[in-house]
């Protein structure tokens, strides 16, 4: 597909956003949907037309901090460095470190670890990294996109265990209000992460086109990624969030949730079924069925649709069983316990 609103959209994919996955409009799709998803049960405070309002804006939010990035005098490249690897798992690279994704470690400094002992081993694995390329310091990282989903996760659960302390042991009005904001933001940055995993793009060292050997003859072009992050659908009419929210399931409890690191692993295997996609997500683009001319782009539409709704139903299931299965904050309990005690004392 070689169109001239591929050609803008790679102009703009190296001058605006560095490698997002989903524009704004994608991450509000998703994040909506999985508002979609939940059931009449869940908290009242997150399902009112502000809290989605604010839960839906929140989806774009990992992307804005990632716009720092693209400022001059280094500005910016401290949060890049950070926060950009969160983004993406090139999935293809971790087997170079002598792991698979059933042994991926749940910890991320512990993967870290494991990048670093395989590149003093085995160098000769690793192509040189041009410096030039690598303001940030990234280059030598193939992505942190689990294990920021199950961080997002685990203080989401932080956040309702919070709450319901609060809640049951004598929390002010202004501290029960304040809990309940740090869950609607949780909710709402942690789906972009969930949205990232849905972006096939997102999980493959083909991210910006296909490198290396290409029997298959499939786009190289830069501009492919940002083409599929909203291009395609900015140019085909935008998104029909009503539409896609009729294809929602409700929210179910995440089976391995209660395993050690179930979530990790439930994380692991979308992206791993998401990556089984890449292929045929370039194959589309060859045959032209994402292109934006005479209405070829129908069978396109109807997958990249189709990834949104899968985030969304994951991010809702995520939500869901994060609500469910809070432990109880026994610290804090006291805490509030004493407080009580010393108020009554006096």
């Amino acid at each position: 597909m070689q169109t001239k609103s591929l050609a803008v959209a790679a102009v703009l994919s190296a001058l605006i956003l560095p490698a997002a996955a989903w524009d704004y409009e994608g991450h509000h799709a998703a994040n909506e949907l999985a508002l979609a998803s939940l059931p009449a049960v869940f908290p009242a405070f997150a399902l009112t037309p502000a809290a989605r309002d604010r839960i839906a804006f929140l989806a774009g939010e990992a992307d804005r901090w990632r716009n720092e990035t693209s400022m001059r005098n280094g500005t910016g490249l401290t949060l890049g460095h950070a926060s950009g690897p969160d983004h993406y798992l090139d999935l293809e690279d971790i087997y170079g470190y002598g792991l698979t994704p059933a042994t991926l470690p749940p910890l991320r400094y512990d993967f870290v670890a494991a990048i670093v002992q395989a590149r003093a081993a085995h160098p000769e694995r690793f192509p040189a990294i041009d410096p030039a390329k690598d303001a940030d310091h990234t280059r030598e990282l193939c992505g942190f996109l689990p294990w920021a989903i199950t961080e997002n996760y685990e203080k989401l659960q932080s956040d309702f265990a919070t709450l319901a302390a609060l809640e049951k042991f004598g929390g002010t009005p202004d501290e029960i209000a304040n809990a309940r904001q740090d869950i609607v933001y949780v909710m709402g940055v942690m789906g972009h992460f969930v949205g990232d995993a849905s972006q096939p793009l997102h999980t493959t060292m083909h991210h910006h086109g296909w490198v290396g050997d290409n029997p298959n003859h499939y786009i190289r072009s830069f501009g492919f990624h940002a083409w599929i992050d909203g291009g395609f659908f900015r140019t085909t009419g935008g998104l029909d969030e009503k539409k896609l929210a009729g294809k929602i399931q409700p929210a179910k409890l995440i089976s391995t949730a209660a395993k050690p690191d179930g979530i990790f692993h439930a994380a692991v295997n979308f992206i791993v079924a998401q990556n089984r996609l890449v292929e045929p997500l370039y194959r589309l683009d060859r045959d032209g069925k994402l292109s934006d001319q005479e209405n070829r782009g129908a069978e396109g539409r109807a997958f990249l649709e189709a990834q949104l709704v899968k985030s969304g139903q994951l991010l809702g299931d995520l939500w869901l069983t994060a609500w469910r299965t809070a432990p109880a904050d026994t610290f804090l309990e006291r805490e509030l316990q004493r407080r009580a005690a010393a108020t009554e004392a006096r």
